[in-house]
């Protein structure tokens, strides 16, 4: 919270740049990236600084950092304020990172080459749990004291936000505050709050803006609680502490419903270096309520909420002009489930035809994909990969994880597929899920020769491919599955050996299949990260002393690293990483997570579990009468969905249209 210099670090920083592999990641200066001058808000009457300035981390490396859309997303909505700016880091690589301890460099922004210190917010977004130890690691580097309450009032409020959020408990020590649910009215509000407190003249210091994002009812503030624990390792309660007057037992997520009004990236970002997608995303819809018992996504991020036909017509023609990719990925958790999806493609690909504009659906639900759906998504003369994931293997444990698919679901859509020209196809699926058995796994190998013999027969080729990937199951907060015990690592690679054998044993199409898959080793440090309560802040800190950086790259994991620290780190309790992670929860439990409110009701959830047990299959409410799992009327949100009845206008990439567009779709907003 330091009015101290803004002062770029960028002449310390270049001569380290020439000894590391990837410099240019470090550099900035990325197509609509933005600078904004350190004192934007200007000063009070007696010379209080009136800017609020964050600094966002997605907690990896650039290229995966870079296209995050969350991320993008709240850097263009904070840069928009007049009294705020925002600037990017990301995690560094272990070259870098020794060469700046060895120099004094801090942790620094890639836009202006900031310190992260001398921000007010340090806002992390965290997709996966993996991502831990490289926060400590730029906490570290950025000087700021790694636990919260060794900070002072001139170190920046720490916030978690993100997926993992939904669980900030193993990382509570070293949180000043956790955000949960969706950033855009939420950053606005707690930027609001710091400024307000700073043009005061920072009163009562660190501990009274705290308290003041606590008790809006929408930010966790870790320290504000206290957790007890029962003799055999369970938690007690998880309860305000008596000093932290007007703090909620409970805290709520935030739910922006009408997306039309939150039209962003409007100038996403085009990286400079290599990043894992090259392409300019839209996100079409938001939510999804398709009841996959394993998906935590799906279920922290109800209801759905779709962005309209011409809303999303209006971000793919800003969004191309203002980067010159050549792919439009259209995102969701199931983008074939848009209401009006068939509309919206045909209408892209009527727009951009004839100019080199592909488009893409990064995932489709296996029903939901038709011959039509596949000629639109191919006529501009771009094939990206397609995958499906019918998540399980035997009809069986489909119905245990709500995926309502069937055989013939899946055998109709690689006939489309193939028929459309497609060669090859993937196929995602998990190991490990509950009541799972080797048979339910060994069923992967039928329906995956199944679908090679389709291919074979509808194109009249024999280069037909299909690969099956693999992952383990690691059961997640907010979910049916949060009670379960997870898989171990020995039995998950257990199984996929079998699987594997099955697969290469038949001759007739070994070959055209392909296999991949990761070890149970990651999944059980995951499930650790996922389902643990405080004391695995001890593990994580005891990790990243060890070495620990990148987790989430296999090259840098080490199971043995984790294992080993959680050994010392929990030696005094009565609790281990089987405890955490294989074993069973019931239904009176205390979870670490209770008192984040997702919407859910554990009633409903636990009522979901026993129908999983009892392969009871649930519809979607999106279509169906409504389940009562309680997000609707506790968030006062509902589902908004189409169709709107609108079509879009066909202009070209050349502009001979957009002022029409823009008349038309221009007054919404």
């Amino acid at each position: 919270m330091t009015s101290t210099t803004g002062q770029s670090v960028f002449p310390q920083l270049e001569p380290l740049l020439e000894q590391v592999s990837k410099p240019i990641q470090y550099v900035g200066g990325e197509l609509n990236s933005t600078v904004k001058d350190w004192n934007v808000g200007g000063h009070g009457p007696g010379g209080e600084e009136l800017t609020t300035r964050w600094a966002l981390m997605y907690p990896d490396a650039y290229e995966v950092g870079v296209p995050n859309q969350g991320v993008m997303i709240l850097y263009e909505v904070l840069n928009e304020r007049a009294d705020a700016l925002a600037e990017r880091t990301y995690a560094v690589w272990p070259d870098l990172e020794a060469l700046m301890r060895e120099h004094a460099v801090p942790q620094f922004t890639v836009d202006a080459h900031r310190s992260v210190r001398d921000f007010d917010v340090f806002g992390l977004s965290f997709s996966t749990e993996l991502g831990y130890t490289n926060m400590l690691t730029a906490l570290d580097l950025a000087g700021i004291p790694l636990h919260a309450k060794d900070r002072s009032d001139d170190d920046p409020i720490v916030v978690a936000g993100g997926h993992a959020a939904f669980n900030p408990e193993p990382i509570a020590d070293f949180l000043d505050a956790a955000i949960v649910g969706d950033g855009e009215e939420a950053v606005l509000a707690v930027t609001d709050i710091v400024g307000e407190w700073k043009s005061e003249g920072m009163p009562g210091g660190r501990r009274e803006l705290l308290l003041r994002l606590a008790r809006t009812g929408g930010v966790y503030v870790p320290s504000l609680y206290d957790v007890s624990y029962l003799p055999d390792g369970r938690i007690k309660r998880v309860a305000p502490r008596a000093d932290a007057t007007g703090v909620p037992w409970r805290v709520a997520k935030h739910t922006v419903m009408d997306l039309d009004e939150w039209p962003y990236p409007k100038q996403p970002l085009v990286p400079l270096a290599e990043s894992v997608h090259e392409r300019m995303s839209v996100e079409i819809f938001r939510g999804c309520t398709r009841g996959c018992r394993f998906c935590q996504a799906g279920m922290i991020t109800r209801p759905v909420r779709e962005r309209s036909i011409t809303g999303i017509g209006e971000m793919v023609e800003k969004g191309l002009a203002a980067t010159g990719f050549e792919e439009v990925g259209l995102l969701s958790l199931s983008s074939a489930d848009h209401s009006e999806i068939a509309d919206i493609t045909k209408g892209l690909a009527d727009r951009y035809d004839g100019t080199q504009t592909g488009l893409s659906l990064p995932s489709t639900r296996v029903d939901a994909f038709n011959i039509d759906l596949a000629n639109e998504l191919t006529r501009n003369g771009r094939r990206s990969g397609l995958t499906f994931a019918p998540e399980g293997g035997s009809e069986r444990i489909r119905k245990v994880i709500n995926k309502m698919v069937s055989e013939q679901d899946l055998i109709d859509t690689v006939t489309a597929a193939y028929s459309a020209g497609w060669r090859q196809v993937k196929l995602y699926f998990m190991c490990g899920l509950p009541t799972e058995t080797d048979d339910d796994v060994l069923q992967i190998a039928e329906l995956a020769k199944k679908v090679i013999e389709t291919g074979r027969q509808v194109s009249g080729r024999r280069d037909i491919r299909c690969t099956v990937s693999i992952g383990g199951f690691v059961p997640k907060p907010h979910t049916p599955f949060q009670w379960c015990g997870q898989l171990g690592a020995d039995e998950t690679d257990a199984r996929l050996e079998k699987l594997r054998e099955a697969i290469r044993s038949d001759r007739r199409y070994g070959s055209s299949i392909g296999f991949r898959y990761h070890d149970g080793k990651p999944g059980i440090v995951e499930g650790l990260l996922s389902r643990g309560d405080r004391r695995v802040g001890r593990v994580i800190e005891q990790v990243w002393r060890d070495g620990g950086r990148f987790d989430g790259w296999s090259e840098h994991f080490s199971f043995e690293r984790w294992m080993s620290a959680a050994e010392t780190a929990l030696a005094d309790e009565p609790v281990d990483v089987a405890w955490y992670t294989t074993r069973e929860r019931g239904e009176t439990e205390v979870l670490p997570w209770d008192h984040i409110d997702s919407g859910l009701d554990k009633e409903w959830l636990w009522a979901d579990w026993q129908d999983a047990l009892d392969e009871i299959e649930v519809d979607d409410c999106r279509w169906t009468p409504c389940f009562d799992c309680g997000v609707c009327p506790q968030m006062g949100t509902e589902i908004e969905i189409g169709p709107t009845g609108k079509t879009l206008l066909p202009l070209t990439v050349l502009g001979s249209g957009r002022e029409r567009m823009l008349e038309t779709t221009g007054h919404q907003h």
